[in-house]
């Protein structure tokens, strides 16, 4: 009888563990591409822990990375490219196995109206063109660097910014005649930007890894959240926001 009313208790206990509420603040640096869809996700995962906040550092994954290991106290990464991941596992400031969760492309963007006329990726190698792209160490200047390598195109940007929203910024301004932006981006715009497919975004397919730090500052809701993400209410978040599935 003893051993039996352990054994109810100890369930007990474990049923009670497994339903304790996330709380506290957590930290989330993240992609800059992952702007509106992580906000949203954010406070999606607030409304369903009510003692839980979501803060967010939307960046550049390379500029992020580093801040990361210069030691910036931070509880999730969700980076736009597995290097840049690669960056703070191999420092040890991310010791779990990062998940994939979606994948994104790159899509020509142009000011409303297309006003330079764009008609597809060889007019980034017109000098005649205001064109914007990422910088390379960026995962869309990345991307761009190889989808311009495999149409053997030799671009000519006159500006080259430190994440993706900054070039977007550039062309719903219309400070620039082009850019290549992710189609996400592009979605986000609505309709003070155009966006164009080109049959090289193929080549430069960006996938998006997340995962918890290692020395988190509040780790049982830094789990939580990348599990919310991961879960099919936040797969069906991303979906809506053009990111395709893993």
């Amino acid at each position: 009888m003893r051993r039996l009313l352990a054994v109810v208790t100890a369930l007990t206990l474990v049923g009670c563990a497994a339903k304790q509420p996330t709380t506290g603040e957590i930290t989330v640096f993240a992609a800059a591409s992952l702007t509106e869809s992580f906000t949203k996700l954010g406070k999606d995962f607030e409304a369903k822990n009510p003692g839980a906040k979501v803060k967010f550092n939307f960046a550049g994954s390379s500029a992020l990375a580093q801040q990361i290991n210069q030691g910036a106290p931070v509880d999730v990464f969700a980076s736009a490219a597995p290097a840049n991941m690669k960056q703070v596992t191999d420092s040890g400031a991310v010791t779990a196995s990062p998940a994939t969760f979606v994948k994104n492309t790159l899509q020509i963007a142009v000011p409303k109206g297309n006003p330079g006329k764009v008609s597809g990726l060889a007019d980034f190698g017109n000098p005649g063109l205001k064109i914007a792209l990422c910088a390379e160490q960026v995962p869309c200047g990345a991307a761009a660097k190889k989808v311009f390598e495999a149409a053997k195109i030799t671009a000519a940007p006159d500006t080259l910014e430190q994440d993706v929203k900054a070039v977007l910024t550039k062309v719903r301004l219309g400070e620039v005649d082009a850019a290549l932006v992710y189609r996400t981006d592009v979605k986000s715009a609505g309709d003070s930007v155009e966006g164009k497919d080109f049959p090289e975004a193929d080549k430069a397919v960006n996938e998006y890894p997340i995962a918890p730090l290692a020395k988190a500052p509040n780790a049982g809701a830094a789990k939580a959240f990348v599990d919310f993400v991961l879960s099919e209410q936040g797969r069906k978040v991303l979906a809506e926001a053009g990111f395709t599935a893993p």
